[in-house]
């Protein structure tokens, strides 16, 4: 079994230890655990409490970002959605890393996670865990439809032709929310686009890629999806977990997914609501590509780890952080909680291969991904891709790109409100 930590031994630390308060995202009970294990190997330093923020990212955001703005002391150390991350760097809420522990907690590290921690061409947070979405698939359909996506990249338009010629749907996250704006986000990035193309650049002088070539391909597709119910009735309204949900029934064919689905799927045959056959004939791959014969940008997401600028305990804060990413933490992380990590090595484990057959696979997807747009007004581009580009049916590759533009820059400059 895998143990989290790194063997340095417990001590009961002393009254006057530090204390490093950690604000996680709520999770299976993993960050917890780490945070004990790290208390323990670090024989007295420092003793790591947990505060469990929101569920919703955003509010995770808001809470974090007002309390930073308030030079809160006791933000030391804190669980940050990658997106966010430029936002709070950009204000000064970040301690800087030091190049020492930059240097150890990059190492062998996968492409997109350290962009996704980094801002300005500099690593600002420590990558944790690294979440990517891979290609689901019923092998029964790809076979019929003569496509082996295991071994042959595949396209959007070769996955929609096959939905499409069998007379099923398509698992995409078409809902108004987060979720939405990671699909257009990775469409537009696979396509060799950017929607933010001058992430450093003050609000009113950003510049959208959208109105592109990239831009209008992402629209086209989205539009396919939409306008010909290849993503289901239910589309304008479909999550991570409806996305899922309609996988698994007799319509389900092809589904974009972050890797907890897997865990899901074996609960469900444990449980007696999913037949084992089902599980037998479910593959995966990555990505599917939008220009045939250029490997797809995936959805980046997961956890880096921020210390907090007004911290009374910056240096133990970045001990604590090297102990909880450490390759062997972050292969039991992902094992007890089916996060996966950023690290390369970890998914080498023995027990990470055993537990997620297509460990490699994420790997894979991991060193293609892109993350969502790197701007300190992430929130407004965010809200607003998802204010023009919403419901899938009405998205039209000739005028939504431009009217997406014209809306964001407005609300940049505060000419418009969300």
């Amino acid at each position: 079994m895998l143990a989290l930590g790194v063997g340095l031994g417990a001590c009961a630390p002393a009254d006057d230890t530090p204390v490093l308060t950690w604000y996680t995202n709520p999770d299976a009970g993993g960050q917890a655990a780490l945070a004990q294990q790290c208390t323990d190997a670090a024989g007295g330093a420092y003793r790591i409490e947990v505060s469990v923020l929101p569920r919703e990212a955003s509010a995770q955001r808001e809470q974090l970002a007002r309390r930073l703005a308030a030079a809160d002391s006791s933000i030391d150390l804190m669980s940050l959605d990658p997106p966010f991350i430029p936002e709070l760097a950009n204000a000064g809420f970040l301690a800087p890393v030091p190049d020492d522990v930059a240097e150890q907690v990059s190492e062998g590290v996968a492409a997109g996670a350290l962009q996704g921690a980094s801002w300005g061409d500099e690593l600002v947070t420590v990558p944790f865990w690294a979440n990517t979405q891979l290609l689901w698939y019923k092998k029964s359909v790809a076979e019929t439809a003569g496509l082996d996506p295991a071994t042959t990249p595949v396209t959007w338009d070769q996955v929609m032709d096959a939905a499409r010629d069998q007379d099923l749907t398509l698992g995409v996250q078409g809902i108004k929310a987060e979720a939405y704006t990671v699909w257009i986000n990775a469409l537009i990035e696979s396509a060799g686009g950017h929607v933010v193309e001058t992430p450093e650049a003050p609000a009113d002088e950003v510049e959208l890629g959208l109105e592109s070539d990239a831009g209008r391909e992402a629209a086209r597709i989205i539009s396919e999806i939409g306008q010909d119910r290849l993503g289901g009735a239910g589309l304008p309204t479909q999550d991570e977990n409806a996305s899922l949900s309609q996988f698994q029934g007799d319509s389900g064919s092809f589904m974009v997914n972050w890797p907890f689905v897997w865990p899901a799927m074996q609960a469900a045959v444990e449980d007696g609501t999913l037949d084992q056959a089902f599980l037998d004939d479910v593959g995966w791959a990555v990505y599917p590509q939008v220009v045939e014969g250029t490997d797809a940008a995936p959805p980046y997401g997961g956890i880096n780890l921020g210390v907090g600028a007004y911290s009374e305990h910056v240096d133990e804060a970045y001990q604590a952080a090297a102990c909880i990413v450490a390759p062997e933490n972050q292969a039991a992380y992902f094992v007890s909680d089916g996060n996966p990590p950023a690290s390369t090595v970890a998914y080498d484990d023995p027990e990470v291969q055993d537990t997620f057959p297509m460990a490699d696979v994420i790997r894979q997807s991991l060193e293609q991904a892109a993350p969502r747009p790197q701007t300190p007004y992430y929130n407004e581009v965010s809200q607003g891709l998802q204010e023009t580009w919403h419901p899938p049916v009405s998205v039209d590759p000739d005028s939504t790109p431009q009217e997406s533009t014209d809306f964001i820059t407005a609300v940049l400059r505060g000419e418009r409100l969300l």
